[in-house]
């Protein structure tokens, strides 16, 4: 499993709200969900644009 980073993240109460909702029907955490939602972001960026490697990671 790779290292994992904790970091704030800043939800209005509304999509704290909607996120919770999913994560509940999906049975899931709701830092299980946010993480799983992050990564299909990423994978649908990759697709369309490529893998990021190296240091695009801290352009």
């Amino acid at each position: 499993m790779p290292d994992k980073i904790q970091t704030t993240l800043r939800l209005t109460s509304e999509n704290l709200s909607k996120i919770t909702a999913i994560s509940k029907k999906q049975k899931r955490s709701i830092n299980s969900q946010i993480e799983f939602l992050v990564e299909q972001c990423i994978s649908q960026y990759e697709a369309e644009f490529g893998k990021i490697v190296g240091e695009e990671f801290y352009e």
